[in-house]
C-alpha cells in the first residue's frame, strides 16, 4: 500500500468523525496556539523596549543608591535621594565622563493646560539639559538649565482636548499642592522613553529642568537638595569607555568628597551603576523566564493532546477490528497497517500544529496591537509549532499502530 492511498483512507476515517476529530485535536490547538501567542508577545515586548534604546544612550550610566539586596530588581528599586548637584557637577569634571546631571520623577497631581486639568502622577522628570539629545527635538529646542520651561513629547502634546504647541504655558501641581508653571520649548520627534529610568513604552512625559523646578519643592534636609539618581555619560558607548567612566564614578562617589557618600554610608546603602543594555538584560531575562513558563505550561496541553490523539486511535483500532482483517485477508502487510495508522496520527497531529498556529499568530496579533508594541512573526516557532505537531502525532499514533499492525487477520474477522 502506497502513501498516497494510506493518505486517502486515513483521511476519510478522520471526515467520518468530525467531531471526535476536532476534540481530539483541541489539546494540540491550544498548547501549540498558546506558545505562539507569547513568544510573539514577549517577542514584541523585547523588540519595542530594546528598539527604545539609541546608540547614543548605550553610552549612559545610570547611577543609584539602594539596599544591597535590590542588586536584581528594576532601575531606581530602592533608590534613596542621596546625590547633590555638586555630586553631577563634580563628576562632570572627571576626565573619563562626558557629562553628568541628576534626574528624579517629580511627585506630581495633574496637569492643566487652557482650563483643561488631567490626573498625572507619573511621568515628570527634573533632570539635566544633556538627557535630551538634539537629535530628540521634533519641534523647539531643549529646556535651559534655571529657567521655568519644559519639553514634552507627543503623547503628552495630545492629551488635551486642544494639543499642546511650542511657547505654550501648562500647569503641574505636585505633591503637596505646590503648582509649577512652565512654558513648552519643545516637543520631542516620538513618545518613547529617552531612558530606562523614564520606564519603556511610550506614554506621556515632561521632561523639566532640576533647577529650579525640583529645587522649588524638595529638599532631602539642611540646604541641599538630594536626587534619586545620577547620570554619567562616557565618551563613546565603546566597552572601555563606558567601564572608564563606571571607575570615574566610583572613584568619586565613594570619595570623601562627594555629598553622597555620607548618605549611603549612615543608611547602608550600595551604589547600582549600570548602562541601559545591562539593565535591558535584566527585563529580557524576565521575559525569557515567563516565556519558559508559559511553554511548561503548553507543554502540558501538548501531553495531553498526545494522550488524546493516542486514546482515539486505539478507539479507531478496535472499531476497525474487522476492516483490519480484511485487509490483512487480501494480502495487506504489517507495515501497511502500521503505515495506515501512523499517517492518520500524524494528519491529527498537523491538523492541530497548523490551526494552533493560525490560531496563535491572530491571538498574538492581537494582542500586540491591544498593548501597543510591534508585532514580530514568530518564524522559527511557527516552524517549531508543524514539527512539533509531526512529532506529537508519530508518538501519539506508534503504539495503537503497532498494536493494529499485529492484529491476528483470523480473529479480526470473527470480530463483532
Amino acid at each position: 500500500m502506497n502513501v498516497i492511498e494510506s493518505f486517502r483512507i486515513a483521511w476519510r476515517s478522520i471526515k467520518g468523525h468530525k467531531l471526535r476529530s476536532t476534540l481530539t485535536t483541541l489539546g494540540v490547538i491550544i498548547g501549540i496556539a498558546a506558545v505562539i501567542t507569547f513568544v510573539t508577545l514577549g517577542t514584541g515586548v523585547q523588540e519595542g523596549v530594546l528598539g527604545d534604546v539609541s546608540p547614543d544612550d548605550r553610552s549612559n550610566v545610570y547611577i543609584w543608591a539602594a539596599p544591597a539586596d535590590n542588586a536584581n530588581q528594576g532601575p531606581l528599586s530602592g533608590a534613596q535621594p542621596v546625590f547633590t548637584q555638586r555630586d553631577a557637577e563634580e563628576l562632570d569634571e572627571r576626565s573619563a565622563i562626558e557629562a553628568a546631571y541628576v534626574f528624579n520623577p517629580v511627585p506630581a497631581q495633574s496637569i492643566g493646560y487652557r482650563g483643561q486639568t488631567v490626573p498625572r502622577q507619573d511621568g515628570i522628570s527634573a533632570t539635566g539639559r544633556e538627557y535630551l539629545d538634539p537629535e530628540d527635538m521634533g519641534e523647539g529646542r531643549r529646556f535651559r538649565m534655571g529657567e521655568r520651561e519644559a519639553v514634552i513629547n507627543p503623547a503628552m502634546a495630545g492629551l488635551f482636548e486642544e494639543e499642546i504647541t511650542t511657547n505654550s504655558t501648562i500647569n503641574i501641581t505636585a505633591v503637596g499642592g505646590i503648582r509649577l508653571n512652565a512654558t513648552v520649548v519643545g516637543i520631542t520627534n516620538d513618545s518613547s522613553s529617552k531612558s530606562p529610568f523614564g520606564g519603556f513604552g511610550p506614554s506621556p512625559r515632561i521632561y523639566l529642568p532640576s533647577d529650579p523646578y525640583y529645587e522649588q519643592f524638595n529638599r532631602g534636609g539642611g540646604d541641599l537638595v538630594r536626587y534619586i539618581a545620577v547620570i554619567a555619560e562616557a565618551e563613546s558607548a565603546d566597552t572601555d569607555d563606558v567601564q572608564a567612566a563606571k571607575a570615574d564614578a566610583e572613584a568619586y562617589l565613594n570619595s570623601s568628597d562627594s555629598d553622597a557618600n555620607s548618605r549611603t554610608e549612615n543608611a547602608s546603602l550600595r551604589y547600582f551603576k549600570k548602562t541601559s543594555t545591562e539593565l535591558l538584560s535584566q527585563l529580557e531575562d524576565v521575559f525569557n523566564l515567563l516565556q519558559n513558563f508559559i511553554v511548561g505550561i503548553a507543554g502540558i496541553s501538548l501531553l495531553v493532546g498526545s494522550i488524546g490523539i493516542a486514546n482515539i486511535m486505539l478507539v479507531s483500532v478496535t472499531e476497525r477490528t474487522r476492516e483490519i482483517g480484511i485487509m490483512k485477508a487480501v494480502g495487506a502487510q504489517r507495515r501497511d497497517i502500521l503505515g495506515l495508522f501512523l499517517v492518520e496520527a500524524i494528519i491529527l497531529g498537523v491538523i492541530g500544529a497548523v490551526f494552533g498556529t493560525l490560531l496563535g499568530l491572530g491571538a498574538g496579533f492581537a494582542l500586540a496591537e491591544f498593548v501597543g508594541v510591534p508585532y514580530v512573526f514568530p518564524t522559527t516557532w511557527a516552524a517549531v509549532a508543524v514539527v512539533v505537531g509531526i512529532l506529537v502525532g508519530v508518538l501519539a499514533g506508534l503504539y495503537p499502530a503497532w498494536s493494529a499492525s499485529r492484529t491476528d487477520p483470523i480473529d479480526a474477522l470473527r470480530y463483532e
